[in-house]
């Protein structure tokens, strides 16, 4: 009986562990969706555009640079022209 007391203390840490991660990953999505620079972004090549996108949505720098066919350095010069913040 003890052991499942323990596993429901455990799950119940474990889903509020994951409430909150999901909750600052959408405040850091609304962040880049609110700094970005639509218009560039925008203008930008279809491959371009998908991978700041990506990068947007995700914060994923490391896919967003694979996407764009840049490295992390030159897609990052990018996401400074684009205006959208590293949110961590």
């Amino acid at each position: 009986m003890a052991r499942e007391g323990g596993r429901g203390e455990r799950e119940r840490r474990l889903e509020e562990f994951l409430r909150r991660w999901e909750e600052e990953d959408r405040e850091a999505r609304e962040i880049r969706r609110r700094e970005a620079d639509w218009d560039f972004i925008r203008s930008q090549p279809p491959r371009l555009r998908a991978a700041l996108e990506l990068y947007v949505e995700t914060g994923d720098l490391h896919l967003a640079a694979r996407i764009a066919g840049m490295t992390v350095d030159e897609f990052n010069e990018l996401r400074l022209k684009a205006r959208v913040p590293v949110v961590l």
